[in-house]
């Protein structure tokens, strides 16, 4: 998973890193991806999920929904099933 490997170099603690893998897993079925290897675009997701994180968000819900935002794939009109996906 190119999250794995990005947080590999990062100091964040182990509930940090469970909700971080939530949302990158959660994004990229949403997206409709599989996580491929050394693929560009699974790597900016994580990329954005990190990031979010890093500004204090803790919900993984909403680390999700920003990082579609940011990809600008969140279509406004249309709720996403995000708690769904966590079960």
């Amino acid at each position: 998973m190119a999250i794995y490997r990005l947080l590999q170099k990062s100091a964040f603690e182990p509930d940090d890193i469970k909700r971080m893998s939530e949302a990158y897993e959660r994004a990229l079925i949403l997206l409709g991806l599989d996580n491929r290897k050394n693929d560009p675009l699974t790597e900016m997701v994580a990329q954005y999920i990190i990031e979010i994180a890093q500004t204090g968000e803790t919900s993984v819900d909403l680390i999700c929904a920003r990082t579609l935002e940011r990809l600008g794939s969140l279509d406004r009109d249309k709720s996403l099933p995000l708690s769904e996906a966590s079960s």
